[in-house]
């Protein structure tokens, strides 16, 4: 199981960022993954900040869908993957309801139809460089002027959880990357669901990417107190709050990794067995409490 960790563009300084970035890189980690809210757009700051590092995939976690066409995306992605060397992982997904529809004023109707034509347009895109689809949601016929050589093709990772969504990442993508899902889930649900859609359509093995809060602590049940109050949004967001009740958790806290040492190296062995590809630190607490956890996932054999 690779080991990744977020790096925050979204109150900081796109230096901030690259300084995040160079320090992943120094200390082994094999992924910094940067998510996508209401700050910098993420896929333009890791084209500036990614610039400060040499080797450390760089992941996109993740980049809402509807308000960005896939021909827009897969230039951006192009763009931006050949602004660091061909090591960027796109990370994309649907967002949710209250984002999309209330937020953003748009139509969040048939999500999963919307995905499956959205991958259809930006896959070839990505691979070909042009693209010719006429689906249920969308029609695109144009292609791309930028030359393969130029630009490899990154892998594509889709936010999947439902069924439908972790069948369509098997069949159609590179993988899922998840969030706040724990690890029963993921080897009751995700990777049975993801792996054999995989092998139906004749592709590899998928990647899964688990992405939980981590804090090394003396103090676990305070840790995972603070985790409730940070994470209480995921909770109640439907998809998210599904993950949770599968996984028998009442609340995000529950499935956050929180404890000494040795607590956490057993939680990360579970992911690991689960059949995580990689994980996702996301470190919380004071700034002391995140360094120490930082150490200490620097500090495992990582890759």
């Amino acid at each position: 199981m690779r080991t990744g960790i977020v790096a925050f563009a979204e109150n900081g300084s796109l230096d901030d960022l690259a300084g995040q970035l160079e320090r992943a890189e120094g200390a082994g980690f094999d992924t910094a993954w940067v998510p996508q809210i209401f700050g910098w757009d993420t896929l333009t700051a890791l084209a500036v900040a990614g610039r400060a590092t040499s080797s450390i995939e760089l992941g996109t976690a993740v980049v809402p869908t509807y308000p960005r066409h896939p021909m827009m995306l897969a230039a951006q992605a192009l763009t931006t993957n050949a602004a660091v060397g061909g090591r960027l992982a796109l990370g994309i997904g649907l967002s949710h309801k209250v984002v999309i529809d209330d937020l953003l004023g748009m139509s969040y109707d048939k999500p999963a139809v919307h995905m499956r034509d959205y991958l259809n347009i930006l896959g070839p895109l990505l691979r070909e460089r042009a693209v010719n689809h006429h689906g249920t949601t969308m029609r695109t016929q144009i292609g791309l002027s930028i030359a393969t050589e130029m630009a490899p093709t990154p892998p594509v990772l889709i936010a999947a959880m439902a069924d439908h969504m972790l069948r369509l990442a098997g069949s159609a993508a590179d993988g899922t990357i998840l969030w706040m899902t724990g690890p029963a889930t993921v080897e009751s649900h995700v990777v049975p669901l993801i792996t054999k859609a995989a092998a139906d359509a004749g592709r590899s093995a998928p990647r899964v990417v688990v992405g939980l809060p981590i804090r090394l602590t003396n103090d676990p049940d305070g840790a995972r107190a603070q985790a409730n109050d940070q994470f209480a949004i995921y909770g109640t967001l439907p998809s998210y709050a599904a993950m949770l009740e599968r996984e028998g958790a009442a609340t995000p806290g529950d499935v956050a990794l929180v404890g000494d040492e040795a607590a956490l190296t057993a939680g990360l062995r579970r992911v690991s067995d689960a059949g995580a590809t990689d994980f996702e630190a996301a470190p919380f607490g004071n700034s002391e409490e995140t360094e120490r956890t930082i150490a200490f996932l620097a500090s495992r054999p990582l890759g």
